[in-house]
């Protein structure tokens, strides 16, 4: 059977299969996922699959944890979520009870050897966002197994915190942006959203729209009307970033890439989070030109750089 991996979530629950198909799981080396029940005194995951206990020692749980490279905390946040594995047994215990001896360790390895090693930067993959910090989103990007996508990689527009962008559980594309030498990701988002021009196209001036406030500068304030693309209106008192705002766009201007705005109504009195709208969604990216042609100001990723370039 061909394997196809997934976020952690997504794949078949184990809790609703009968042992005749636990056994085909075992001898396919299917990825299934279930319930984490409880971490119990022994330093072990319980499950329960259609009525067969389940356990997962420590060492299983997670690559690394055979190393103590996985504290305790990293596992036992696992009880009450979704978690992947594969079967390795279907053994009896004294009472001639069956139950299961899982391993989320082993469909990591198998995650990351047939699909993530396999993967280069400038790739797209699916992604789940599993945890958000102040400088960045850490993603699952397969049976469990976390990368970065930076704070600054997730738009060309400034945002205050990863949260503006994304969302705990949200599943999200994102380009692979580098690996280090352990095979970690860092990932980028803003590659897929659209250029300056792509997202200018959506608006005309004459137009009144829902923008949201980004930065407040002595010059003027920062307003985004999509996830990549932002204008500049005069600024007005009791604003602050991340309020909604309607906005009239007085001016379009590629060769400067600027849009000119004027803030209408600063009084929404809702939050509000633009949808992401992905201009790729498949495939692999070399080089991302955010710019427009005429413009002297020049945006661009190279995959084969470090970082991300805001330029």
């Amino acid at each position: 059977m061909m394997q196809t991996f997934r976020t952690e979530g997504n794949y078949r629950d184990a809790s609703r299969l009968s042992i005749a198909e636990l056994r085909a799981a075992i001898a396919s080396g299917e990825i299934l996922q279930a319930t984490a029940l409880a971490f119990d005194t022994h330093r072990q995951l319980r499950f329960d699959l259609g009525g067969v206990r389940g356990v997962m020692p420590f060492a299983a749980c997670a690559e690394g944890a055979d190393t103590g490279a996985v504290r305790d905390i990293a596992v036992l946040t696992r009880v009450g979520r979704a978690t992947c594995f594969v079967i390795e047994s279907l053994e009896e215990d004294a009472e001639g009870r069956p139950f299961c001896r899982l391993s989320r360790a082993k469909a990591q390895q198998m995650c990351r050897e047939e699909y993530l090693d396999t993967l280069e930067p400038g790739d797209i993959l699916p992604c789940a966002v599993t945890h958000i910090e102040s400088f960045g989103a850490f993603c699952d990007v397969g049976c469990g197994i976390s990368a970065l996508l930076p704070i600054d990689c997730m738009s060309v527009s400034r945002i205050s915190s990863p949260a503006d962008r994304v969302s705990v559980g949200q599943q999200i594309l994102c380009v692979i942006r580098s690996r280090d030498s352990q095979g970690r990701f860092v990932l980028t988002i803003r590659e897929l959203l659209g250029t300056w021009a792509e997202n200018a196209a959506a608006f005309s001036p004459g137009e009144t729209v829902v923008g949201i406030v980004r930065s407040i500068e002595d010059y003027g304030t920062f307003v985004e009307i999509a996830p990549n693309l932002a204008g500049l209106a005069e600024s007005c008192p009791d604003l602050r970033p991340g309020q909604a705002v309607s906005v009239y766009i007085k001016s379009i201007l590629p060769e400067k890439m600027k849009i000119k705005l004027v803030i209408v109504n600063r009084a929404l009195g809702q939050n509000h989070r633009f949808d992401l709208h992905y201009f790729l969604t498949e495939g692999h990216i070399d080089r991302w030109v955010y710019s427009t042609p005429e413009s002297k100001k020049q945006i661009v990723t190279e995959f084969a750089l470090p970082a991300c370039n805001r330029a």
